[in-house]
């Protein structure tokens, strides 16, 4: 599979962000046995990751109802275009905050990485706009606290 021959690039590249609160995300419980292809994120192929905080209630998948302040989830994948060339695609990054940081996200950050370490934008900050799309999107998800999730026949449960 192409996203294990360029895993290795994938952790070098997000490896140098400085961002705490994703360090070796790639260490974190994944909710997908093999990348899979996700139109609403640019046509990539994607890989689901929680840490600790939030993995024993993500992976509950629609039964989610809250998730708790300090969840983070994580996406990274490889893009591949039309000529079948491939290549590291942004990271995409959830956290949950505190009750009150933004309730028209249901209090959830949305932060886009380039693999070049570039933050496209994050929610209520630099870039703000850039990112609005996520929220835009995930407001599909509001009856499970904005997430939306993997397809069934990729999950691994919690």
């Amino acid at each position: 599979m192409a996203y294990n021959c360029l895993k290795a690039d994938i952790i070098a590249a997000y490896s140098k962000v400085n961002k705490p609160q994703i360090k070796n995300f790639t260490n974190w419980k994944i909710f997908n046995t093999s990348s899979y292809l996700a139109e609403t994120h640019g046509g990539r192929y994607l890989n689901n990751y929680a840490n600790a905080t939030a993995a024993p209630v993500y992976g509950k998948f629609e039964d989610v109802t809250k998730m708790p302040a300090g969840s983070v989830l994580v996406k990274d994948g490889i893009a591949v275009n039309q000529s079948g060339q491939t290549g590291i695609s942004p990271l995409f990054v959830m956290e949950k905050m505190k009750s009150g940081f933004n309730k028209a996200t249901g209090d959830w950050r949305y932060t886009m990485i380039m693999p070049n370490g570039a933050v496209v934008g994050t929610t209520k900050g630099k870039g703000s706009k850039s990112v609005q799309f996520c929220a835009d999107c995930h407001e599909a998800g509001a009856d499970n606290d904005y997430l939306l999730f993997l397809p069934d026949e990729y999950r691994i449960g919690g």
